[in-house]
């Protein structure tokens, strides 16, 4: 057997693995679990969720790998994440099909027609900091508003090497979403700098209203772009936002954003007071929300002193409270409209030398949340910190945690 057809055979044996794993009976209480929260239902407890990021690369070191064809180690780093967590044994939805992201050309092909650069401090993994694009006002005119173009030929391809690969052990679909996200902030800080648009708030606040003008039309031209193909798929299959269907497609079978879910937040704006981050923010993020059927704000900024702000989002339904974001309030203030996105603090998960504090933090929080739709999520971990067994540990502890205040 050649090294790439030993490649191939390892591949699909991992997909039936993950076939399988889809079509286990456990699947379909997760799923409803999550269905349960999202439509502030009742469910049997909190769905748990965590999303290693970082970490994976000590979980799922390169040289644990097989494949050396690119394509196909991309489908092996894939599945064997799913089969972490499945053995991980939080509610991580695993589908049963495969999907293929449907291409879009973009012109410029930079986005923007500005190239964004960073200074990199040459550690891997290491830090790095702004090099903006947008230093004066006249660099503003170099911006081009992007365009998306529906590239059918490379579709094709890439699903008929699925389809090939594949398609004999799940299905093989088409998906397609937006094109760019609502989250502004992280353009914003790319093309202008971070520290500068907090200056521009105060010293220019005209040039910060356009530049964030124009990201909110880009998103939206993008948006509409898109949809206009009629290749729109739903988003309510995966982690956080799996839930019922979001209304009905249209009469002739095409589905619009209003039956998608939109995600955005304003880490970039942590810093930023509750009325600059209205101004300066929100108020260009609402015409995005207001395109979809449902919507979810927050990731790790401080929302304490914004609540009254998030639940103004037209069809807000999760609220994301962060490890730094005051529970209670958000308990007392949201609860009854959304579902609360309960996040961890990463480091407080994989530092102490035992379980007893992460024990302690989620029974505290969980009680709290008890009568409340809300989900517990352990993301942007970034090392395990030597603890190996860690996330087996948090997951095992919040699973505890939420069938105790079910």
């Amino acid at each position: 057997m050649s090294r790439i057809d030993a490649e191939r055979s390892l591949v699909r044996d991992l997909a039936r693995s993950i076939a399988e794993i889809a079509h286990d009976s456990r699947m379909d209480g997760i799923e409803q679990r999550w269905r349960d929260v999202n439509a502030l239902r009742k469910p049997d407890r909190a769905p748990v969720w965590c999303r290693p990021v970082g970490c994976w690369k000590e979980i799922l070191p390169p040289d644990s790998l097989f494949c050396h064809d690119p394509y196909l180690r991309g489908l092996e780093y894939g599945f064997r994440q799913t089969l972490f967590k499945r053995e991980l044994d939080d509610d991580n939805p695993v589908e049963k099909r495969f999907t293929v992201s449907a291409v879009f050309r973009r012109e410029p092909a930079n986005t923007w027609g500005v190239d964004i650069q960073r200074t990199h401090s040459g550690v891997t993994d290491g830090a790095w900091a702004y090099d903006p694009p947008l230093r004066t006002a006249d660099d503003f005119d170099r911006l081009h508003l992007p365009s998306f173009t529906y590239d059918e030929e490379k579709t094709r391809e890439n699903l008929d090497r699925a389809s090939d690969l594949l398609g004999d052990i799940m299905p093989v679909e088409l998906v397609a979403g937006s094109p760019l996200g609502g989250t502004l902030g992280n353009p914003a800080a790319d093309l202008r700098g971070l520290e500068q648009i907090m200056v521009d708030m105060i010293a220019d606040p005209a040039l910060l209203h356009r530049l964030m003008a124009y990201l909110r039309d880009a998103t939206l031209r993008g948006m509409d772009q898109v949809e206009s193909t009629g290749l729109l798929t739903p988003n309510n299959s995966g982690p956080m936002t799996c839930s019922d269907p979001i209304g009905q497609p249209d009469a002739d079978g095409r589905y619009t954003f209003a039956n998608l879910w939109g995600m955005a937040n304003s880490q970039e704006f942590d810093q930023v007071s509750p009325t600059m981050w209205e101004e300066f923010c929100l108020e260009y993020q609402k015409p995005i929300f207001a395109r979809f059927g449902l919507s979810g704000y927050g990731c790790c900024e401080n929302l304490t002193h914004k609540i009254d702000g998030v639940l103004s989002i037209p069809n807000l339904r999760i609220f994301v409270c962060s490890a730094w974001t005051d529970l209670d309030l958000v308990v007392d203030k949201a609860a009854d409209r959304c579902c609360i996105m309960w996040r961890q603090k990463a480091s407080d998960v994989v530092m102490p030398d035992d379980e007893t504090p992460i024990r302690k933090d989620l029974q505290e929080g969980t009680r709290r949340l008890q009568g409340c739709s809300y989900q517990i999520v352990l993301r942007e971990l970034q090392t395990l910190a030597g603890h190996p067994d860690r996330l087996h540990v948090w997951t095992q502890c919040a699973k505890e945690a939420a069938a105790r205040y079910a």
